[in-house]
């Protein structure tokens, strides 16, 4: 079971709401519905099931539903139909007070523009949900420097927010997130409001919090470059409607619609997918050190080489058929027989693959953090990506010196 449930939300906003609801559910346009009733659509029926530990990304341009979705999750906005379930709790049920102390332990935010107290001190201001849950000031400070120090701020505890740069204030404000240790972080566009390089930083400084802390994130952004950058899912809406679910991957390769594609075709493909995306089942690996029966399950494979783990257990090798049969007259040991191989990892970026997969004779092993053989990166998939891409950009320089229409169109704001 998903820990955050979406089912059939729909948001409609104006006197009269529940007046639009038979409108959307005949598949009329948020144009056509504020035009005939004067309400207009937030969102329409959403279903959306986010998984404990991942970091969900909702992108979308202005006016899509994004930010009024995420605040669907904690009740900011109740919905005009639909459940949403936290842990399998019905949250649209609870009162004042449940509601109080699900927002106080459960699920916390950080704000586009900071949202910090400015005469509060930053230690402050990272306790300050501490405070709110009763946790006495000793304590509460001791669990405030710690996390300063976790998101790069120790020593900043006596400062006061104005005397800190847009990004260190995003650092408080994403401390302050953390501290109250929710299952939960909400992140409404956490970083559009930095400088690019500022941006980037701290979206590498949420991707190696996130790698330890495994928190469950809902990332909001505009941004397909972050979205693809820090998401394990992504949402993309339109006009208060989910367009496509995915990882970036999917997006990426299958893009649900037009609309989609707008916005992944540019993307620079070798950047976002993996080697886990272009993977091939793991080819034979070799089990036993007796040559005679080595070059038995090679022969029986429909490959005439097979993989070999070093001797330090930590990456693999590769003998031939040919090598086999000749070390078995001589004698040979496996291990001697064995060509070293560059391994790569399941989550390596396909830019830093490629060289290394364009020098090697073989396909490369992806191994994971346990030193298991998860699979095997061929030359042909990693250009075919390259490839593919390219071919797709020269089809639509062709269409556009034909002064044909390119598709797809509506192509996202900058």
């Amino acid at each position: 079971m998903a820990l955050i449930e979406v089912r059939g939300v729909s948001k409609v906003f104006g006197p009269k709401p529940q007046s639009a609801l038979p409108l959307i559910a005949e598949g009329r346009s948020k144009a056509e519905i504020l035009a005939e009733t004067g309400h207009s659509v937030g969102l329409r029926e959403i279903d959306l099931d986010i998984e404990a530990g991942q970091i969900f990304v909702v992108m979308g341009l202005s006016g899509s539903g994004k930010s009024t979705l995420i605040r669907h999750l904690n009740r900011l906005i109740d919905p005009t139909a639909g459940e949403i379930r936290f842990a399998g709790d019905d949250i649209l049920t609870y009162d004042i007070k449940a509601l109080l102390e699900f927002r106080r332990s459960k699920m916390s935010m950080v704000f586009q523009h900071f949202a910090l107290l400015p005469h509060r001190t930053v230690v402050d201001n990272v306790a300050y949900g501490l405070e709110i849950q009763g946790v006495g000031k000793r304590e509460r400070r001791a669990r405030a420097e710690e996390w300063l120090e976790t998101v790069g701020l120790a020593g900043y505890g006596p400062s006061l927010p104005d005397e800190l740069s847009g990004g260190m204030r995003q650092r408080v404000g994403l401390a302050r997130a953390l501290c109250t240790d929710a299952d939960v972080l909400l992140m409404d566009e956490a970083f559009s409001a930095l400088d690019p390089l500022i941006r980037s930083d701290m979206q590498d400084q949420l991707a190696a919090l996130q790698a330890r802390l495994r928190k469950t994130i809902v990332f909001i952004t505009h941004d397909l470059d972050e979205a693809l950058r820090l998401g394990d899912k992504i949402a993309i809406l339109k006009d208060g409607a989910l367009v496509q679910v995915g990882t970036p991957a999917d997006i990426l390769l299958h893009p649900a619609d037009a609309y989609v594609e707008s916005f992944v075709r540019d993307v620079n493909r070798v950047r976002v997918l993996t080697a886990e995306t272009v993977m091939k089942p793991p080819r034979l690996r070799i089990t036993t050190e007796n040559l005679d029966e080595a070059l038995r399950q090679v022969r029986a494979s429909p490959h005439d080489f097979a993989y070999v783990q070093t001797a330090d257990g930590g990456g693999y090798g590769v003998v031939t058929q040919e090598g086999l049969e000749q070390a078995r007259r001589s004698r040979t040991s496996l291990k001697d027989l064995t060509h070293e191989l560059p391994s790569v990892q399941p989550g390596q970026a396909l830019e830093e693959v490629l060289p290394v997969a364009l020098q090697s004779q073989f396909p490369l092993p992806v191994v994971d953090e346990s030193g298991e053989l998860q699979g095997v990166v061929t030359k042909k998939a990693v250009i075919g990506v390259v490839a593919d891409q390219a071919e797709a950009r020269a089809a639509r320089a062709e269409a556009a010196e034909g002064d044909v229409e390119p598709q797809p169109s509506e192509p996202p704001a900058a």
